[in-house]
């Protein structure tokens, strides 16, 4: 695994706004996860999706001051979460699953930049 940027997500405090601005200014196209129905969550395909870059997710903002996130595509949460954290990082978000799709963990880092952690379920296509 190449342990590259595989999802994004942007927290806004008015996901339609967001949402319409992105689409405007990047040509993006932004729909609303039907699979999702009791949350407020958007799925971002970017330009760069066609050629394998990452695609995002649009949520209405959970705290504030929260910021972009960028998810890490690596094979085990639990191998790189204890790594992260002997490396100093501290765990902001456990491990999560996201229904049948895989498992995330949110973190920071010495320097207090958030980041994410994403093991793809193989049993889901592994994406």
């Amino acid at each position: 695994m190449a342990h590259s940027i595989v999802h994004f997500e942007i927290p806004a405090d008015d996901p339609e706004r967001a949402s319409a601005f992105y689409s405007k200014l990047f040509g993006w196209t932004i729909e609303k996860d039907a699979s999702m129905p009791d949350a407020e969550y958007w799925m971002i395909r970017t330009n760069s999706g066609d050629q394998g870059g990452p695609g995002g997710g649009l949520m209405r903002r959970l705290a504030p001051g929260q910021q972009i996130v960028n998810y890490i595509g690596v094979e085990s949460i639990d191998q790189y979460l204890a790594r992260a954290q002997e490396l100093g990082a501290s765990v902001l978000v456990p491990k999560t699953e996201v229904m049948s799709y895989g498992w995330f963990a949110h973190l920071t880092d010495p320097e207090g930049n958030v980041f994410a952690l994403w093991e793809p379920n193989p049993q889901h296509g592994g994406a």
